[in-house]
Order: C-alpha cells, then structure tokens, then sequence
C-alpha cells in the first residue's frame, strides 16, 4: 500500500503540537511495515528545519504554498500525485486538503476556530473554513485524536459513520539527573519550577497562568514558559513584578524537551481548548506532575487521577493547583506515577494500527 501523506505544517512558522504529533505518526506507520509512505508538499526553497524534519521521502508540487492552498480549496487542483506518482491513498494531516484523486483520509486536529474565532487572525479562520468544506465535500474518514474533537466535528456536520478516533501515543521518557542538570544550565533555570509548553497566543491562556503564578506565596519557585512567539497575547500585567521568576526560553527542541519537563515540580497547561494537547502526553510520559484544563480534550489525558483539572478561566482554581502540587510532595508522587502509567499503556504502535486500519478501510480491504 502506498500512501501519500501531506506534511506541509512541516514548513510553517510554527509547526506547532500537530507537527510533532504527524511525524510521531509517520515514524510509528512505518514501523509497522505495512505502509510504504511519501510526503507531499508545496514549492519551497529547501528542507523543512532540522526539528521539523520528515522521516519519510518528500515529494513538492510546483506551486508555492499559498498558491497551492487557494488551487487546492478553491479549484480541487492540482492531484497529489503530479509530484508523488500513484498512490493508493491521500492522507491530509491538517487543513491544507488536497482533492480526491484516490481514497481521502483527513485528520482534523481541533476545530478550535469555530468555538470562538477571535483568537485566531481571519486569514487563518477563512483558511480553516475552506479546508472544512473541502473535508466534508470529499473525505472518505476523518480521523481525530480525541473525543472531544470527534463531537466538534459532528456538530460540523460531518456524519459519525466517517469519523474515527485514533488518539496520539503517548511516549514515556526517562531522563537522568544530569541530563535534568544539563538542560537547567542550558537555559538558566534554577532552584523548583513550574513549566508550561506552548506557542504563545490567545488559545493557550498563558495570561492566566502568569496571573495565577503571580498569586502564590511560593517566592522559591520560578514560572518557565517554553514555546516560540505566536500572536495576540500582550504580555500580561504581572510579567514586570515577577522579575527573574518568570522565565520566557522561546523555542526548545524536542530533544531537550524530556529533561526539563523531568524536572519540574509541576507542568501546567491550562489551553482554552485543545484537540489532543501533545505538551500534556509528554509531560505525562516524562514524570510530571500535570494541572490543565477542563472542558477540552486535555481533560481526557488526565482523566482517572493521572492529573488535575481545573477551569481553564479561574485564575484562583489554576493557583489553587499549582499550590497544592509544590506542597504536597506525596500528590506529586502520585501524580508522576499515574502519568507514567497512563503514557506507558498509550502507545504509538496503536496509533500506527488504528491508522493503517483506516487506509485499509478506504480502499475496501
């Protein structure tokens, strides 16, 4: 079976969560050794970044990306294959959708725009608007990591019988205390901290954390924000009285990602909403205690007492969180272990599966 798979978010600005969790997936599919998959992508002037980088071949059509998403929502051209040959499926793992010129499986990461469009610009709602009537014009399954997007995507209006849930894995990770060591020196972290993951705009509620941090009488801990610049979210009035325990480290490679999550005393992530929230799995599998948010597909990651949470929107249920982490090292513990536990039987090679199951569904086999 040959597949082709379009990895354009590979050269965005911000890759994001849904990046790294598509090449999580490329890497587990071909693993299994039952796909052979090629990536599809629009004109650029080179590989994607290094961190960014797919594991599989990837073929480019001639137009450049913005040219190739208004043809492709727009005309329902050019074919995939004009740049990867035949194939036997076309697999879209974002919004850029190309037309059915074989079997269509999407994955729709979120539909965080229609909830409420203000925290995206309006080329990026008119972009994910065409790329939703694209979806239910001509999907053939549509794939998504969480039951809370599974629903959002009925509301939508695409039918159940074409949705499946294929959550992401999860990875356990094990660092050693001089790696922890290394990756604190790295980037200046001292002493406990808090840590939070994330591109910073509006959706992910960064504003409220660096509030409700500023709440707590800890004077101890420092709140590390990792994640490259977004857009839309002026820094929040507390920032200049935290001084030096507010530490923004812009973008951190994946690599480096394990031993700082390692070592935090608490990694929270209180996103307004999410589709999956990959930063939380890799908490999880790295042995952080986690507090995040309700209401979204975070919630369902920690559900069972693997982690906390809270409402998203009251800075004192995020501080009330966070405080009873640090002071309670007995909580910790057990949340670190039901991280552990959770990331341990949720893993990529049943990711792999459900996805190979769908490309098998689509061509009748």
């Amino acid at each position: 079976m040959r597949v082709a798979v379009v990895i354009e978010q590979c050269w965005h600005r911000v890759p994001g969560g849904t990046a790294s969790a598509v090449l999580d997936q490329i890497d587990a599919v071909a693993a299994s050794g039952a796909v052979d998959q090629v990536g599809a992508a629009a004109r650029h002037g080179g590989p994607a970044p290094e961190a960014w980088r797919p594991s599989i071949p990837v073929r480019h059509l001639r137009l450049p990306r913005q040219a190739l998403y208004r043809t492709w929502h727009r005309l329902r051209w050019p074919p995939v294959q004009q740049a990867t040959g035949p194939v036997d499926v076309v697999h879209a793992t974002g919004y850029a959708i190309p037309p059915r010129s074989a079997p269509l499986v999407v994955t729709m990461h979120d539909l965080a725009w229609r909830r409420d469009p203000s925290m995206f610009t309006r080329n990026g709602v008119r972009f994910f608007e065409a790329g939703l009537r694209c979806v239910l014009d001509d999907a053939d399954l549509v794939l998504v990591p969480s039951r809370a997007t599974l629903e959002d995507c009925v509301t939508a209006g695409i039918a159940r019988a074409r949705l499946r849930h294929v959550p992401w894995g999860m990875t356990t990770a094990e660092v050693t205390a001089d790696q922890i060591d290394e990756v604190r020196r790295r980037y200046g972290v001292t002493g406990r901290y808090v840590l939070s993951v994330g591109t910073l705009e509006p959706r992910k509620n960064q504003r409220r954390l660096i509030e409700a941090f500023a709440r707590l009488p800890h004077r101890d801990v420092t709140l590390v924000v990792v994640g490259p610049e977004g857009w839309g979210d002026a820094p929040s009035p507390e920032v200049a009285s935290l001084g030096d325990r507010l530490l923004f480290t812009g973008f951190v490679p994946r690599g480096e990602l394990a031993p700082l999550y390692g070592g935090a005393s608490v990694f929270c992530y209180p996103s307004l909403w999410e589709g999956y929230g990959l930063p939380v799995a890799e908490a999880m599998g790295a042995g952080a205690p986690v507090v995040t948010s309700i209401g979204t597909a975070t919630e369902e990651l920690v559900a069972d007492g693997a982690g906390l949470a809270v409402d998203p929107v009251d800075v004192d249920a995020i501080a009330g969180a966070l405080a009873a982490v640090l002071d309670d090292d007995d909580l910790a513990d057990r949340l670190r272990a039901a991280g552990r536990e959770r990331a341990a039987a949720t893993t990529w090679a049943a990711t792999a599966a459900a996805t190979v199951a769908a490309y098998q569904e689509v061509l009748g086999t």
